[in-house]
């Protein structure tokens, strides 16, 4: 019998799990997915990859989001408040990405969107995900979603919704992240950040240390959480972007670095997702 798999429909869910100031490699990794032909209705954005997957569902073209990302100081983001630490959780309340977040999405709700958008954060009251799309949150900003997903644990203040205490969607067990997330079967592939550890000599700065050792332990942590292992259960609808000794927390990065990311999201992702989809669709015949 003759294999009919590349006449089947290319139509998959893609999951950005992730990333932090490396979203980058999120759009290079759309922008091959449009290359491939590889279609979907549903987007499922967490921490990082929430950025990204929120202005492309408003319909900012991959050119507009890939400039956006390079023109963007990301460092205006950050915040060393130790009372603030001490009080809200966080160097940085956040409240400023948020607007600025809510100005590029032109203060879209979940039900204004062009594509149906699920954003994923972790109510560590409970440990478990609490999604956000047109169906569970309908009305609410999706800059308000996104927010709550990219809320990196130390660095930006947790935030608080109904029963929930939100953070980082990123910290999930990836049993969390696949689920049937269009109720029709469509197969899904997760696509992860993954950084190396890098040793750099330790400069002393002349601000409290404890700030220091704060970023450094933030960096430490989220370099780990994107080097943990996938489960062999997942593996076949994984794909694993390397991104060297860029973190989740590199907000001095320059234009170059995240082009460089942007290829390696492209280039991973337009070389592996054929030989990873292939098996994912003929087991949706």
């Amino acid at each position: 019998m003759t294999d009919n798999t590349d006449n089947l429909p290319q139509e998959i869910i893609p999951i950005f799990s992730g990333g932090g100031t490396r979203l980058p490699a999120h759009i290079g990794i759309l922008a091959a997915l449009k290359d491939l032909g590889i279609g979907f209705k549903h987007l499922v954005g967490v921490s990082g990859g929430s950025i990204v997957t929120a202005l492309y569902s408003t319909g900012m073209s991959l050119s507009e989001i890939h400039q956006l990302a390079l023109e963007t100081n990301f460092r205006q983001f950050r915040g060393f408040s130790l009372i603030r630490l001490l009080r809200d959780g966080g160097l940085s309340s956040g409240d400023k990405f948020e607007h600025w977040m809510d100005r590029k999405l032109s203060g879209k709700t979940f039900e204004q969107l062009e594509i149906d958008l699920h954003i994923v954060a972790t109510d560590v009251n409970g440990g478990g995900p609490v999604i956000f799309n047109r169906v569970t949150s309908p009305t609410m900003r999706v800059s308000q979603a996104v927010r709550f997903s990219m809320s990196i644990p130390l660095l930006f203040s947790f935030k608080s919704y109904k029963e929930h205490l939100l953070v980082d969607g990123a910290i999930l067990s990836e049993d969390a992240l696949f689920r049937d997330w269009a109720g029709d079967g469509t197969p899904s592939v997760c696509f992860r950040l993954k950084s190396n550890n890098e040793y750099k000599p330790l400069v002393k700065r002349s601000w409290v240390p404890l700030t220091q050792y704060i970023l450094l332990l933030i960096r430490t942590f989220m370099t780990a959480l994107s080097r943990e292992y996938v489960n062999a259960s997942y593996w076949h609808s994984t794909v694993v972007i390397n991104t060297g000794a860029l973190s989740a927390v590199d907000f001095d990065m320059t234009a170059a670095q995240k082009d460089t990311l942007y290829a390696l999201g492209y280039d991973t992702a337009k070389a592996i997702l054929p030989t990873k989809i292939s098996p994912l669709l003929k087991s949706q015949r």
